[in-house]
């Protein structure tokens, strides 16, 4: 079996899959960083032979993710995942390919796999929120990062003189708030969202106005399709449906 580890800036979100379809898995989780040590537990019974990592947490959350592999699952072939100029059905069109986030280039994998042949707006929105463009034959054009939601909403409060703390989170906010609070994350929702709906109009402007396909996920990424102007679907995640993809166009021996 394959475990397959998405390990965001947040949270650590994994699954197991066999021979299933594309994003199906016979087990998943999700832990905060705090919670890290709780995997070995959840991995120790599974008969998985081969792990694919995706890391964007730093060297602290990989030695920690190590030592609970090497605890639960001491045999399997454990790959941490890395962008490279092509993989997996697309072309990193990065001026410096290894610098793109591996979590970035594993999501556009993994959308290109489940929508082939459309033109992708692909915004995640985590703790930093990113917007990329991935074209119908699968190059990875480039994007965007700005806070997130919560982060943008943080910062504000945290840096300005008398404003509150808030949680960046609203449904039916007013346009033009008659509370701090409110205001703040009124404000704060308006840009995420303005900047998804500019990447999207200038990737439709960019392709000669061909139909573009944008995806929303993260853990504020429910949330912001409520306010987007544009046409959107909300997926859970796609790191993971990536990282399977990648699974399927490498052989477990050209991992050693």
């Amino acid at each position: 079996m394959l475990l397959l580890i998405d390990a965001g800036n947040t949270r650590v979100k994994w699954a197991v899959t066999d021979t299933a379809p594309l994003g199906q898995w016979s087990h998943s989780g999700s832990v905060a960083h705090a919670q890290l040590a709780q995997l070995a537990d959840a991995w120790r019974q599974m008969q998985v032979r081969r792990v694919i990592v995706s890391n964007v947490a730093g060297a602290a959350i990989r030695s920690q993710l190590e030592d609970s592999l090497l605890q639960a699952l001491p045999t399997a072939l454990v790959e941490w995942f890395a962008s490279a100029g092509e993989r997996a059905g697309i072309r990193n069109n990065y001026r410096q390919p290894q610098q793109l986030g591996c979590d970035r280039f594993a999501s556009a994998i993994g959308a290109h796999a489940m929508f082939p042949q459309q033109a992708l707006l692909v915004a995640t929105c985590g703790t930093a929120t990113t917007v990329d463009a991935i074209s119908a034959d699968g190059v990875f054009t480039g994007g965007m990062i700005l806070p997130g939601l919560k982060l943008m909403a943080e910062s504000l409060a945290r840096n300005t003189a008398q404003l509150p703390i808030v949680t960046a989170e609203g449904d039916h906010l007013p346009v033009f708030a008659d509370n701090t609070e409110e205001a703040i994350v009124a404000g704060c929702i308006a840009a995420q969202a303005g900047a998804i709906e500019r990447a999207y109009a200038a990737f439709k402007q960019t392709l000669g106005n061909e139909e573009v396909r944008c995806l929303i996920a993260g853990g504020a990424g429910a949330l912001l399709a409520r306010h987007l102007a544009i046409p959107c679907q909300h997926v859970d995640n796609l790191v993971l449906p990536g990282l399977q993809m990648v699974a399927r166009h490498t052989t477990p021996p050209a991992l050693c």
